[in-house]
């Protein structure tokens, strides 16, 4: 019964072996592998490659039509119109202040988002890691809202936030008083970072743990032996040898958290006004909700935030790599 269900594997791997001798004799045994890398690099090419710079070709161009052809020529018009500004500290001074406006929202968010998932994934990962009652139930626990869409998580969390929602409804079965948790910018921004936090902390605690595990035991047995503290353990050895491991969670976090829309959109909408809006909404909004679609506005605001966050990525990498020596 088993040889027969192999049997369509064995057939097809027979089918393709016979074109793959003749590629192979064609080019050399030594050039097989760009062979095998092709489809990956033009899937690539197609999905990255070639919309970057298409992107690029209408950040340089102006008008309001979306064909190439209907669209003139107008260099770093665009780029130069972002970027005017009287005082780069007020948003308002700028000639395009809902830019400037979701950078500082995107400053805000990553700032606090990425301090609090790097902290939050760490200590989740050390506790997950000890030898405790229903350790694996708790690791996939924390590991559940990985699984969700980014569009159900926000959903249910502005259901418990919103003014007759679940959380207003158990303070007040307390006694307290209803807040208003999404029509108050300061609370707006909390729960934006809060929902953020706790749909993604899972994936990068998943890492973490996966660092933790590759640390040999044998080092915290004799730091044991020694009568070493535990935070003199932990500062010693586990953070020195998770460092690498720490530095991809810096980095994809950091990606993440610049590129986040969806959550935040679903639950605040950029509100209460301009609260919330991110520099990703602010690039959507321009180019496909505004009444007047801007799309060389929108391409320039993008190329803008790939640039900066290339740099940041590069200098986060730099800094890792010092400390490496170190």
């Amino acid at each position: 019964m088993e040889s027969l269900l192999q049997l369509p594997w064995a057939i097809a791997m027979r089918a393709l072996e016979y074109p793959m001798r003749g590629i192979q004799r064609l080019i050399g045994e030594r050039r097989m592998p760009y062979v095998f890398v092709l489809p990956n690099l033009l899937i690539f090419g197609t999905f990255v490659v070639v919309p970057l710079f298409i992107n690029f070709f209408y950040s340089v161009t102006g008008g309001t039509s979306l064909f190439p052809d209907q669209r003139p020529f107008v260099g770093a018009e665009q780029y130069g119109y972002l970027l005017d500004c009287e005082d780069y500290l007020k948003p308002f001074s700028c000639r395009e202040d809902q830019f400037w406006r979701g950078i500082y929202n995107t400053i805000t968010f990553v700032s606090f988002q990425v301090t609090a998932m790097v902290a939050l994934s760490l200590l989740t990962a050390i506790v997950l890691n000890r030898r405790i009652a229903a350790r694996g139930f708790f690791r996939s626990v924390f590991f559940y809202p990985v699984l969700l869409s980014p569009v159900v998580v926000a959903l249910v969390w502005k259901w418990i936030l919103q003014r007759e929602g679940v959380l207003n409804a158990f303070l007040t079965a307390l006694g307290g008083d209803g807040i208003v948790f999404l029509a108050e910018p300061q609370w707006a921004m909390f729960w934006a970072i809060f929902v953020s936090t706790w749909a993604h902390m899972g994936f990068y605690t998943l890492i973490l743990l996966a660092g933790l595990q590759s640390i040999p035991r044998d080092l915290y047995e004799a730091a044991e032996m020694d009568g070493t503290s535990h935070w003199r353990t932990f500062r010693r050895i586990t953070l020195p040898l998770l460092w690498p491991t720490m530095l991809v969670v810096l980095v994809l976090s950091l990606i993440k958290s610049v590129q986040t829309f969806d959550e935040v959109f679903v639950l605040t909408g950029g509100g209460p006004g301009t609260a919330t809006q991110l520099i990703v909404q602010y690039i959507y909004s321009t180019a496909f909700a505004t009444q007047v679609h801007n799309f060389g506005l929108a391409a320039a605001a993008a190329i803008v935030l790939g640039s900066v966050l290339l740099v940041l990525t590069l200098l986060q990498m730099r800094l890792g790599s010092g400390k490496d020596k170190d």
